[in-house]
């Protein structure tokens, strides 16, 4: 018969820490993973300015009048006109309403 070479095996006790330091690695990881999508899903501001960039075209094909208002999901957006050192600036605004954020985008007019 063949005598197999013996191989030198670990503790239960240096099996069981090795287990909860693997289990806690992944707890770890799984929670900082979580937090980065919840915080890029919750920032995500592609919706918004894709509309944004919809009504500023309305609104250079004179399709809207202004002062402009509309709920977009959890957006509330208004597009304003006000003056701004003897130029005309057109406002489009988008604010979260469960986060508080905002994005704005400038149109100077001129008169032409």
């Amino acid at each position: 018969m063949v005598v197999l070479k013996k191989i030198k095996a670990s503790t239960i006790m240096e099996t069981m820490v090795a287990t909860v330091l693997i289990v806690v690695i992944f707890i770890l990881a799984s929670l900082i993973l979580n937090n980065l999508f919840s915080n890029s899903i919750k920032r995500d501001t592609v919706l918004v300015d894709a509309r944004l960039t919809e009504l500023e075209y309305s609104y250079l094909h004179k399709k809207i009048n202004l002062p402009y208002s509309e709920t977009l999901d959890d957006w509330n957006i208004e597009i304003i006109s006000r003056e701004e050192n003897e130029l005309k600036v057109v406002l489009f605004q988008g604010s979260n309403v469960d986060t508080g954020q905002s994005t704005t985008k400038k149109r100077y007019e001129t008169n032409l």
